[in-house]
């Protein structure tokens, strides 16, 4: 697979964006894996080191995954809905989205995940094109272009209702980050086993 077509450029003219960002932020992480994640837009962390989701909000995200079993460098490829982070952090324009959607719409077809984790509305909003609140959509599978995809809140919306009761806000992602890893390990089991099926059917 083109794998570099996934990494980090410092050239974009899709947009007016990359006239204010200090650079394009294309994705981090594993272009083989089985996992995608895909945000809203860089923040200020992410423009200054070219990366997404390695701020705060990263952190948590990779911490919330370690802790359901997926390996956070190895087992993801994360990256934005949109690539060049908006002028003080202000939420992307539909325009800017919908210019940004084919360059995200190649990267899902190049890295070609089993599933896609959505954090966030605007996330959801992008890929699925519903419009209903995350906290009804969060949780509950979805599927596009036959991949199954799992909204979750947005690592940022955690940090801002931090609580670690049951039922809060960190408790149901981490419950919706668990689905997505016994999920991908039923499909890896799956796979083994049709792998093993076709091997032991062509020594036969």
């Amino acid at each position: 697979m083109p794998a570099e077509k996934t990494k980090k450029t410092n050239v974009c003219s899709i947009c007016h964006l990359s006239n204010t960002a200090s650079q394009v932020v294309v994705s981090r992480g594993n272009p083989l894996a089985r996992l995608m994640i895909i945000g809203e837009a860089p923040g200020a962390k992410e423009d200054a080191l070219g990366a997404p989701f390695v701020g705060r909000s990263g952190k948590l995200l990779d911490f919330l995954l370690e802790e359901v079993g997926i390996n956070s460098k190895k087992a993801v490829f994360v990256c934005n809905a949109i690539k060049c982070r908006p002028p003080n952090n202000r939420r992307p324009s539909q325009k800017e989205l919908s210019y940004s959607l084919p360059w995200l719409h190649q990267q899902i077809e190049l890295v070609d995940p089993w599933i896609i984790i959505l954090a966030g509305s605007t996330a959801v909003q992008t890929l699925l094109g519903v419009k209903e609140p995350i906290t009804t959509l969060r949780g509950n599978w979805h599927h596009w272009e036959g991949r199954s995809t799992m909204p979750i809140f947005h690592p940022a919306f955690l940090l801002r209702n931090p609580t670690k009761l049951k039922g809060g806000p960190t408790s149901l992602t981490k419950g919706d980050l668990l689905k997505v890893k016994n999920r991908l390990d039923k499909i890896t089991t799956a796979q083994s086993m049709q792998e093993l099926i076709v091997d032991i059917g062509c020594k036969s």
